[in-house]
Formats: C-alpha cells, sequence, structure tokens
C-alpha cells in the first residue's frame, strides 16, 4: 500500500491519479462543510468541485504536513466564502415546501431546523465556519485550529461566541444548540 506521502509527492509531479486518491476521501467532509456554509446542496456540490480544481491547480504548492486535509477544508471554505459574496448569492431563496400530510411534530422540528438554519446564516462567516466545522465536521478545536491557523483556545473561544449569537438569534435552549 502506498502511503501518502509518495501520493503527494506523485501528484507534486503532476500524477492526477494520486491527487484523486488523496483528494477522494476528504470529498464527503467537504460537502458537509460546504453545505453547512451554503446552505444548498446543488451550491455546496459547485463550490467542492471548484475546490477540488482550484488544489488540483495549485497542488505543486502544497508545503504542509502529509496531510491534506486541512489545506483542502481551507480551499473550501474560501470557494464558500466567494460565493457567498457574489451577488447572485444574495437574490431572494426560498426554503422546500413542507411535505403535505406531514405529521404535526414532523413540521414542528424542520420549522425549528429552519430556524436554527437561518440564524446560522446570519453568523459572520468565521463564526460560521468554526460552528460548521465543529458540528458538521466533528473536528476536535485542535483540528479546526489547524484549519484556522490559531490555537485550540482561540478556536474555543470563537465557538462560543458563535453559539452564543445562535442563541440570541434563536430563543432556543442550550441542549438544542449544544455546548462547547
Amino acid at each position: 500500500m502506498i502511503d501518502s506521502t509518495d501520493l503527494i509527492a506523485e501528484a507534486r509531479a503532476g500524477d492526477q491519479q494520486a491527487f484523486e486518491r488523496l483528494v477522494r476521501p476528504l470529498l464527503a467532509p467537504a460537502h458537509r462543510l460546504a453545505y453547512g456554509m451554503l446552505r444548498d446542496h446543488h451550491a455546496a456540490e459547485d463550490a467542492v468541485q471548484e475546490a477540488a480544481f482550484k488544489a488540483w491547480r495549485r497542488f505543486s504548492q502544497f508545503r504542509h504536513s502529509n496531510d491534506i486535509r486541512p489545506w483542502f477544508l481551507v480551499i473550501v471554505a474560501n470557494e464558500c466564502r466567494s460565493v457567498l459574496r457574489g451577488r447572485w448569492w444574495r437574490t431572494a431563496r426560498f426554503a422546500d415546501p413542507p411535505e403535505v400530510g406531514s405529521e404535526p411534530a414532523a413540521e414542528v422540528a424542520a420549522s425549528r431546523t429552519l430556524e436554527i438554519e437561518g440564524a446560522l446564516a446570519t453568523l459572520r462567516f468565521q463564526q460560521r465556519l468554526v460552528v460548521c466545522l465543529y458540528y458538521y465536521l466533528d473536528l476536535s478545536h485542535e483540528e479546526i485550529g489547524q484549519i484556522l491557523h490559531v490555537n485550540p483556545g482561540a478556536v474555543k473561544s470563537r465557538l462560543h461566541r458563535a453559539i452564543e449569537n445562535l442563541r440570541r438569534r434563536v430563543d432556543t435552549s442550550p441542549e438544542e444548540l449544544g455546548d462547547v
């Protein structure tokens, strides 16, 4: 079995298959991150695809450790930032209508989810990013710090502020939003 060091060296040399083998396991977490940031599956797919293309074009510049995950997730996050800054993103967007005949409890849960997602969308980019990395990708404070280039204490502080902002926007109990 080839280790990641060999795959990185081969990808740097222009081997597309080696690059694909490195990136393929990262696509699902990258999509979760992009969806958390953009709240749209199609836009998330496009952002991950564009991030993978940019990563491939710039892979010869990769100078980090043998773990490309933080590097790739930064590219995905930056692509999401570009999408969110785009003029077409600011147009009216509507949630899917509720299914006819759905149960009242399911409607309440769906409504609550939309409320929390709406509040998440109002957070500043950096706060939304730290929330998505922590809750959507289940990354540790150390891993998030590596991605954001800050220490774990700063990650915990940013996450705490983001959760407090969400709580202010959504009248909810700490159990619903989780504790840091």
